[in-house]
């Protein structure tokens, strides 16, 4: 019988790329975004010859999830990919509370949820592969994107954790830790005025291929492109101070512009 995976986040960018890694691999699909491209994503599936099914809605609801897990109907998931997630640039008491929240219900909340839905039913099964998409900015305190790589900190260790625990269970967890990459994810979080912004950034296609074949193959985690490896790396010998300067030099509101009238 052919499996069922399921991608959250995939109207573009990382998603739609994991989806379509999905369809080449001759899996169906059901995808979940909060944009109504979701349902392009889903034609563009079935044109490649497997079944889809989209659910446009906000995963940060725990209704919304109920219906997206609802799409499978008696089928199992025997592959989820949760790659939702919110970005939310500029100073944390300027945001809006309820923007600052939502990446929070999003990243966090809404997908914990979805995950302990689908493991559960994976544990009874005794097999099943979870990507979770977490970031290397969980290394980094994000001075001007604060929310963000904290959620993104509390994937990371989360990811790793659930592996653990569900090491003797047939049930694999893998931990795709992605750079800035080339996605919509800049402009909803209003970066496009800071340097990493305007930066040269990483392929989506690439960052999923390597994610997906991770996770095909079981490995605990994955950081793609050598210079996000090195950052890492040197993350973890730098202290937190510092890291949260470099950081502000990246995500400062206006830093894009003053790295043109520097350049």
């Amino acid at each position: 019988m052919t499996q069922l995976a399921l991608v959250t986040g995939a109207s573009s960018g990382i998603g739609l790329e994991l989806a379509r890694c999905c369809a080449r691999h001759g899996l169906d699909l059901i995808l979940a975004a909060d944009e109504p491209e979701i349902e392009d994503a889903a034609a563009e599936i079935r044109a490649m010859g497997r079944e889809a099914k989209a659910l446009q809605g906000d995963l940060s609801d725990p209704a919304a999830v109920d219906r997206l897990v609802g799409l499978a109907g008696a089928r199992p998931v025997d592959i989820l990919l949760a790659n939702a997630g919110r970005g939310l640039g500029h100073a944390f008491v300027d945001q809006d509370w309820q923007q600052a929240r939502h990446v929070i219900d999003t990243n966090i909340v809404g997908t914990l949820y979805l995950v302990q839905r689908i493991a559960r039913d994976m544990i009874r099964r005794g097999s099943g592969r979870i990507l979770l998409t977490g970031s290397i900015a969980g290394f980094m305190p994000g001075t001007f994107q604060a929310v963000y790589n904290a959620s993104k900190a509390f994937i990371d260790s989360f990811a790793i954790a659930l592996r653990h625990e569900l090491q003797d269970s047939g049930v694999s967890v893998t931990l795709l830790m992605p750079g800035a990459t080339e996605t919509r994810f800049f402009q909803r979080a209003g970066l496009l005025d800071t340097r990493i912004g305007q930066a040269r950034k990483a392929d989506a296609a690439e960052v999923a291929e390597a994610g997906f074949k991770a996770m095909m193959a079981g490995e605990e985690q994955i950081v793609t492109g050598w210079k996000n490896r090195m950052q890492v790396a040197a993350a973890h010998v730098t202290p937190a101070g510092m890291l949260a300067e470099q950081h502000r030099r990246m995500a400062e509101p206006n830093s894009g512009q003053e790295s043109e009238e520097e350049g």
